[in-house]
């Protein structure tokens, strides 16, 4: 299978290089395009004010100085051509369950190989420090060994969260949904060496709420988290209220 693998954390990540090497050991062909630094949290942003550059650092393999969203387009349109089965962001430094597909980069980057009409996986290790990227690459090699393939499509992206764990101490697969959580201290004030109000984004740990279900109580179980995302935007049960409430009035 031909796979491009992109991610936000940047072309030199562990984690986008262990998958790369555990997906050529199985006979697949890689192509890399990922930012060429830590681009975490950017969302579904682009470039549009900055003209990019693309740095080959080795046989299919290219650093962007932009975000992942757009190493997904330059990929598509210059660097890979769209010659390739799937597209796979990640694996990332940390999970994007509940609220993260939001925020996540790498969740950003499969979107977008969605929307371009590409079959497209989103993939995390639940951890920031010390992370085990050999077991969520053991992971990815043995879902598509197992044609998981078969069920990403025009309508959907799969998000896959993985516990910090040996890959032999995984309990399982469950297919879930997005969880939700909470922050505490979102928002932390300084000052600067002059004296000028400075902030920083970034809470206290995270408070998750352990609904059943839901990736991150799959995740705290030892269970692989399979979570299939679909970006539609419309609210399908308000459209006839709405249609109903203009038409009854003069506007």
């Amino acid at each position: 299978m031909k796979i491009l693998l992109t991610n936000d954390d940047g072309i030199d990540a562990i984690g986008i290089q262990t998958l790369a090497k555990e997906l050529q050991k199985k006979g697949h062909q890689i192509i890399v395009v990922a930012p060429n630094k830590e681009k975490s949290a950017s969302s579904h942003s682009i470039t549009i004010w900055n003209p990019l550059h693309v740095q080959k650092h080795s046989e299919n393999q290219y650093s962007v100085s932009g975000t992942p969203v757009d190493c997904v387009c330059i990929a598509t349109e210059i660097l890979a051509k769209d010659n390739f089965d799937l597209v796979i962001s990640g694996i990332n430094s940390g999970q994007n369950m509940g609220e993260d597909v939001l925020y996540s980069g790498t969740v950003a980057a499969a979107i977008e190989a969605l929307l371009l009409g590409h079959k497209a996986i989103a993939i995390s290790v639940n951890e920031y420090q010390n992370q085990n990227f050999l077991t969520a690459a053991k992971i990815m090699v043995k879902l598509l060994d197992e044609s998981i393939i078969q069920f990403v499509s025009d309508k959907q992206i799969l998000n896959i969260n993985v516990p910090n764990i040996d890959f032999d101490k995984i309990k399982g697969y469950k297919i879930t949904r997005t969880g939700h959580r909470k922050y505490r201290n979102f928002i932390h004030q300084q000052k600067d060496p002059r004296g000028r109000d400075i902030f920083w984004v970034g809470g206290t740990e995270s408070e998750w709420s352990n609904i059943s279900g839901t990736d991150f109580s799959a995740v705290n179980s030892g269970y692989v988290s399979i979570t299939p995302i679909y970006p539609k935007f419309t609210n399908e049960d308000s459209i006839n209220e709405l249609t109903e409430f203009i038409e009854n009035r003069k506007l």
